[in-house]
């Protein structure tokens, strides 16, 4: 990690000290059950920490539009979205098969498949236990909607697996429900926080809506050129796994005639235990047709648009910490 991404996660935590305390008191009383293995597997994950992102993006918005981020509101529909994000992550990793997550062991190769959907579960009905019980019908639109459209987001995504004919659209379609929803909630949830009016809502919708696009698309850049040791995973993994994400489609759509072929055959033999002999013919095609660059400009892109939704809004610490995201979305190692 550079020592820019550093002082971005050092300083955006520092300011949001406060809150992130509150935030991880309410996780842990909301977690706590008398099933020992729920109890066992919600404090594995939640210790894991990680990046907070979606929580983070409930504060700042909130503080933006003036509200105070430490009240029980802000704090219970923060803790709301990392509990349905936590609960994705299970599935997700069940479902991928994966073994490593944040440089150690996902909850399902710690504790199985079935425990770990299970606890899934138990997440996703926790999270609606605490939208309900903030009294606003709002938040639980929001959030029964969000998470319907990321369900079906990773039915896309597991239907596209392996598919040749992905275009940059249906790559698109896929992360807008899949990553971007759930982001785009949160930023919305701050400004129900700050009852703010539904102009403003949409505002903040939109401005987190983009900027998880910019993420993933450099999420996605960062599986064949980042470091392994910050990422946690091994490079390559989402082409191990058939996932065709944007560095892959703009090639084969770009690429020369051979660039297409050699990437072609590595999918087509999809033989997942050799993928990471066939990594650097990988990344010698995508470097050939400047796919990696187009990714990342496109990645840009979304995160400049996220900084202009917020051109309007008072010069505050909140609205610095929010711009700062824009840059590190698309700045970063891990």
């Amino acid at each position: 990690m550079t020592s820019g991404n550093h002082r971005t996660g050092d300083g955006l935590k520092q300011h949001l000290s406060g809150e992130l305390a509150l935030l991880d008191a309410r996780l842990k009383s909301t977690l706590d059950s008398d099933v020992v293995l729920i109890r066992s597997i919600s404090e594995y994950i939640v210790s894991a920490g990680g990046k907070r992102l979606r929580p983070v993006l409930v504060f700042l918005t909130a503080q933006a539009l003036g509200a105070d981020a430490k009240s029980p509101l802000c704090v219970d529909l923060a803790a709301t979205v990392e509990l349905i994000h936590t609960a994705t992550l299970l599935h997700d990793d069940v479902v991928d098969e994966s073994d490593l997550r944040r440089g150690r062991a996902t909850a399902n190769a710690e504790f199985g498949n079935a425990a770990s959907v299970l606890v899934g579960d138990f997440l996703y009905s926790r999270a609606f236990q605490v939208m309900v019980s903030s009294g606003k019908m709002r938040v639980l639109e929001l959030l029964s909607e969000a998470t319907n459209r990321i369900a079906e987001g990773e039915v896309m995504q597991l239907m596209a697996l392996g598919n040749l004919d992905l275009t940059e659209s249906d790559y698109m379609q896929v992360i807008e429900a899949k990553t971007a929803k759930l982001f785009e909630a949160a930023g919305a949830l701050g400004a129900i926080a700050a009852s703010a009016d539904e102009a403003t809502e949409r505002t903040m919708a939109e401005f987190s809506r983009r900027l998880g696009v910019a993420f993933q698309i450099a999420d996605d850049v960062l599986d064949y050129r980042g470091d392994a040791e910050s990422l946690g995973k091994s490079l390559g993994d989402d082409l191990a796994e058939g996932k065709l994400t944007l560095p892959i489609i703009i090639a084969l759509d770009r690429g020369s005639a051979e660039t297409k072929a050699v990437l072609r055959k590595i999918i087509a033999e999809n033989r997942v235990e050799h993928h990471h002999e066939r990594l650097p013919e990988v990344l010698a095609a995508l470097e050939s047709c400047g796919a990696l660059e187009a990714s990342m400009q496109a990645a840009q892109a979304q995160a400049s648009a996220a900084a202009a939704q917020i051109t309007h809004l008072p010069a505050t610490q909140a609205k610095h910490w929010m711009l700062e995201l824009c840059a590190y979305a698309v700045n970063r190692s891990a």
